[in-house]
């Protein structure tokens, strides 16, 4: 449907239950889930093993075919951390048999994959492998079906093109892009950047202007036009 025909209220109990949701099934997992969180769809989100630490106000998308997958392998004693303000798509995977580590305002783009660790050896198969370490700093953008390999390390406030395979490390502001990924053009580091940071500066104004367009948006609707939306969709809807 291109038009969200539900009314306010239904709106409203639906974010209440994904964050009871999120609170009784999603939290136990986690090491540490900061404040000021969004979840859309948290029930298609999956989390093995710990600990995983995510940091304040993270918006984590999910979609039943494309679920966000957070996932260690305790033998090897492998733990995950994310910072604050940052965005996870549809798709999504972290596995860890090490140490991943990915700094504040991050935007991971749907169905990017990053991994510490082969998960095999080259000669003995049934090994898990060597795994190393992963870096990934602050305001880093990781393009759609991105790749990130084991023992990388990505500077602040890189962009990695979409379906890119990072196999060694990346310096602080570039854009990088290919398979391998190599640096295909340098940044200003002089120039100020518009992070998520400064997006959640004031996060009560925040929460305050989302309800106002909630509001504005949905205003008119009604239980009886949202059900027939539902159930007797037209072209109109």
């Amino acid at each position: 449907m291109l038009r969200d025909h539900r009314p306010y209220y239904i709106k409203r109990l639906d974010l209440r239950l994904r964050d009871w949701y999120v609170e009784h099934f999603i939290r136990p997992q986690l090491q540490h889930l900061g404040k000021g969180y969004t979840f859309m769809k948290p029930w298609h989100m999956e989390v093995f093993g710990g600990p995983v630490s995510i940091g304040d106000c993270v918006n984590i998308i999910t979609t039943p075919e494309h679920r966000v997958r957070l996932t260690i392998w305790s033998e090897n004693e492998g733990r995950i951390n994310i910072g604050n303000y940052c965005l996870i798509c549809p798709g999504v995977r972290i596995s860890s048999a090490k140490d991943i580590r990915i700094g504040d305002s991050c935007m991971l783009a749907a169905n990017a994959y990053i991994t510490d660790s082969d998960w095999h050896d080259i000669y003995d198969r049934v090994s898990s492998g060597r795994p190393s370490p992963v870096s990934i700093g602050n305001n880093v953008w990781i393009g759609d079906s991105v790749i990130v390999c084991k023992g990388v390390s990505i500077g602040d406030n890189v962009i990695i093109g979409a379906g890119s395979v990072v196999i060694k490390d990346i310096p602080e502001n570039c854009i990088a892009a290919g398979n391998p990924a190599v640096i295909v053009k340098k940044l200003d580091p002089d120039r100020e950047m518009n992070t998520r940071a400064h997006w959640f500066a004031n996060p009560e104004e925040l929460v305050f202007n989302h309800k106002e367009i909630d509001k504005d948006m949905l205003k008119g609707n009604t239980m009886l036009g949202w059900l027939r939306s539902v159930f007797f969709p037209t072209k109109k809807d």
